[in-house]
């Protein structure tokens, strides 16, 4: 028994750092996407500028479309994540909300070298995309059912819970643009803002926000569980 525990716990420092490194290859891939462009980019530009030997990045990725679906698929689990925690959560439906935006644009934003790869899905495989894309409508259902039970419940406005959800989603998606880690607001603080003006479009009582924004303490262990989640998640 003592062997066969010492063994799980080799294997799994070793899961974590075959893990790292694949995300550090993630963010140079992301700088030279960025750069070069992604048709014009090769493995070895990827190499060098990960301090890898063209030989040893192939241990980690068989190829560029290898790396763009590892961004999409690791991102994937951590929004989903995210939406599983935020649906066991006893909390209103509007701070349920709010955790799964500040988690998206976090996502997206906080590995921004790696997040340029969010825009290059078509340049997938089929069968790749298939597979992202059934990944993806399973995210979108579940932020759709969160504003659904709050429309349900009065907290929120009525409209057409599909079309909020992709006007949600598209403002998140597209910040991958414009932002810069050298500006003037942090990821956090994108987060925490874009989550205030998308909620407050939604409440049926737009004067409901400042409520749930004067206190952010509980939210703020909620926020921790999830991030712990989301490492959980990139593991798996």
């Amino acid at each position: 028994m003592p062997n066969h525990r010492a063994n799980n716990q080799r294997n799994g420092l070793l899961k974590r750092r075959y893990l790292a490194r694949r995300l550090e290859i993630l963010s140079a891939a992301g700088r030279e996407f960025r750069v070069r462009g992604f048709a014009e980019t090769g493995m070895r530009d990827i190499a060098a500028a990960a301090a890898l030997s063209p030989a040893n990045l192939y241990n980690y990725f068989h190829g560029k479309h290898d790396i763009l679906f590892f961004c999409q698929d690791n991102s994937l689990d951590r929004m989903i994540a995210a939406i599983d925690k935020a649906r066991r959560m006893r909390a209103s439906a509007a701070i349920k909300l709010r955790v799964v935006i500040t988690s998206h644009l976090r996502c997206v934003l906080d590995k921004v070298e790696g997040s340029a790869a969010h825009l290059l899905t078509t340049a997938l495989p089929p069968r790749k995309q298939r597979y992202l894309v059934t990944k993806r409508d399973k995210y979108e259902e579940g932020v759709r059912n969160l504003i659904l039970a709050g429309v349900r419940s009065g907290e929120f406005a009525h409209c057409d819970p599909a079309l909020a959800v992709r006007a949600i989603l598209g403002s998140l998606n597209w910040s991958i643009q414009w932002f810069s880690p050298d500006g003037p607001l942090t990821a956090a603080e994108i987060a925490e803002r874009f989550a205030d003006y998308l909620i407050r479009g939604l409440l049926t009582k737009p004067d409901a926000l400042q409520r749930l924004t004067l206190d952010r303490k509980p939210l703020r262990a909620v926020r921790g569980s999830i991030q712990q989640n989301e490492k959980s998640a990139a593991v798996r």
